[in-house]
């Protein structure tokens, strides 16, 4: 089952997905950052929750 930090991780990542992609489209470079930036942190917070997860094993 899946903790907190893991569904939070992997929900900014595809939040940051869809930003980076909105703004490629809209040929907005400071908007595709954030989306990069907040796949990034998503990665990292899903990390998080998976070496929490394997700890607790």
């Amino acid at each position: 089952m899946a903790n907190e930090d893991q569904v939070k991780g992997k929900a900014k990542e595809v939040g940051g997905k869809l930003k980076e992609e909105a703004g490629d489209a809209a040929n907005k470079e400071d908007m595709k950052n954030e989306g990069q930036a907040d796949q990034a942190e998503g990665k990292v917070q899903k990390g998080v929750g998976d070496a929490k997860d394997k700890l607790s094993d």
